[in-house]
């Protein structure tokens, strides 16, 4: 049984069918990926915070059951990237997006995925987004994983789960 590929289009992660002359998994799910899944799902997966982080009127997001589920020695999946998404983007902006990357991506180095991370966040104003580029290294020193990603504040500052009314 081969686990599906999350693929990252800059703005939400979606499955992908793979070619029809794939020899694992013809015109099945695209699998092949799985660190950069799992570097997509710990960075783009909203985690749960503490109460006491919240803006008035915020929800709080992430797994219901990272409250009450976890295991002696897990932690929660996912990031708290979401929570800037109603913040300026400023310099102060970029190292928190930095620090909050680190420790989502914290995980795979614990589970020994990955040795260290490179993470540099940059705030575009032209562009009205945080480009945010993630570098995964290997116990070797050799590369693992490279990808940039952007986060728009156009999308981000309406709750997208929130339907929109015409």
């Amino acid at each position: 049984m081969l686990d599906p590929d999350v693929v990252w289009n800059g703005i939400i992660g979606d499955l992908e069918i793979s070619v029809t002359d794939d020899p694992v998994n013809p015109a099945g799910l695209r699998a092949g990926q799985s660190l950069a899944t799992a570097v997509l799902i710990c960075l783009m997966t909203d985690c749960r915070v503490e109460v006491s982080e919240l803006r008035d009127g915020d929800a709080n997001r992430g797994w219901p059951g990272d409250s009450f589920d976890l295991e002696p020695g897990e932690v929660p999946l996912g990031s708290r990237l979401w929570l800037l998404r109603r913040r300026a983007l400023t310099e102060d902006l970029e190292l928190e997006a930095q620090d909050y990357a680190r420790a989502a991506l914290q995980p795979l180095i614990d589970d020994g995925a990955f040795a260290r991370f490179d993470v540099t966040a940059f705030a575009n104003r032209t562009q009205n987004r945080l480009d945010l580029d993630v570098r995964g290294y290997g116990n070797a020193g050799e590369q693992r994983f490279s990808q940039r990603f952007a986060l728009l504040w156009g999308t981000l500052a309406r709750d997208p789960l929130t339907p929109s009314i015409r």
